[in-house]
């Protein structure tokens, strides 16, 4: 099987900051051997920013400005890959670096570019380690952490599985540091609100994840079809036990029922949306539960600029998203044909604001909100 093992700050370096080479030596070992055993792994590591700040320790610790820490990014990144050099040739094998940006999520061209590149790398025997272009990043539109990067590539790369390393055992239904008696969360079928309320705040200082955005892209990955296991990177043979599916390993989080084709799940989860649609109850219904085409009939007002084949974020009566898709039509023109029914549009316009085949409903069979409206968001 394929397989896309993400690790975090807090568990690729050391208290100082520094990339902790022992760390990345016991996952590397793992990659070796879930290589030996006929497994494919891509590798996604954050770290870099860390590994900058450690190497020149800017008066004040760690700085907050983007622009800085873009810079101790570059600063960081070549040091991190070292250490992954070094530790995957231990153990004969080569690594290729993959920066990915938004961009190359967010463009069809680029996103089969990028699945291309690292499918060859797979056939040519490398790991491919990847991580966020954080170096020439857009601070508006971004990944916003690795976990959602990480769904994302299982996806472009037809993964089977998905496994989330953290400084923690999984998801429990409590914060451990704070109740003693919290109890790991072993599978996740569903989401609910009180599931989304156990993952709690931001997690590790210095990390942009947290347990949150590790649902979040468990439930990315979900809709891809991919099984997802959030675990310990401490914990001995993890990966060879997520692999296999051992009990207890952290919290697996299963395939949802309704699965998104790739183009569908680029379209909700790689696109950065360039304005909204809203529309009242009647068109609501039609979207979600028929799957139909949004019309102008049923939309009430435009926000924002976005020409056509610009990404949309569609909103109901109530201001919440509920889908997302492909605009046909410009803001300008759709403003003027709000509430209009399809016969009284210009010849020359497409009688859809958006198309059914180029809508995705973001709202899950139990009525739960959608795992991050795009890139860098919720």
């Amino acid at each position: 099987m394929i397989v896309v093992a993400k690790i975090g700050t807090s568990s690729v370096t050391s208290a100082s900051g520094a990339v902790d080479a022992e760390a990345v030596g016991r996952l590397c070992a793992q990659v070796a051997a879930a290589r030996a055993a006929g497994h494919e792994v891509v590798v996604v590591t954050s770290g870099a920013v860390s590994a900058g700040v450690a190497t020149l320790q800017p008066p004040g610790g760690r700085p907050q400005d983007a622009l800085t820490l873009q810079a101790l990014s570059a600063v960081g990144q070549h040091r991190l890959m070292r250490v992954y050099d070094d530790a995957l040739a231990a153990h004969g094998l080569a690594c290729g670096q993959v920066l990915l940006a938004p961009h190359d999520f967010g463009e069809r061209s680029q996103y089969l570019k990028a699945r291309a590149t690292i499918r060859r790398l797979l056939e040519l025997g490398v790991v491919p380690v990847v991580n966020e272009n954080d170096v020439v990043a857009d601070d508006e539109i971004r990944f916003g952490d690795n976990d959602r990067l990480a769904a994302l590539l299982a996806n472009l790369v037809a993964a089977e599985l998905l496994v989330l390393l953290t400084d923690t055992a999984g998801l429990f239904d409590a914060d451990p540091r704070l109740v003693a008696d919290a109890s790991l969360v072993e599978e996740v079928t569903a989401f609910d609100e009180e599931l989304l309320a156990a993952a709690g705040g931001p997690g590790s200082p210095g990390a942009r994840g947290g347990m949150a955005s590790k649902l979040a892209a468990a439930r990315i990955a979900s809709w891809s079809g991919v099984r997802t296991v959030i675990a310990a990177a401490g914990r001995a043979r993890v990966l060879e036990d997520a692999i296999a599916s051992a009990p207890g390993v952290g919290t697996v989080v299963l395939p949802a029922r309704r699965r998104l084709p790739a183009r569908k799940l680029w379209i909700a989860f790689a696109r950065p949306p360039a304005g909204r649609v809203v529309v009242d109850a009647g068109a609501r219904r039609a979207l979600v539960e028929r799957e139909a085409s949004l019309l102008p009939a049923g939309a009430t007002a435009v926000e924002g600029r976005f020409d056509a084949e610009d990404a949309v974020e569609i909103v109901g009566p109530d201001g919440e998203v509920f889908a997302k898709g492909i605009a046909r039509l410009p803001a300008e023109r759709a403003a003027e044909w709000l509430g209009r029914r399809t016969a009284e549009l210009a010849d020359e316009l497409a009688g859809e604001l958006v198309h059914r085949d180029d809508l995705v409903v973001l709202v899950d069979q139990d009525g739960a909100a959608p795992p991050g409206r795009h890139l860098g968001v919720g």
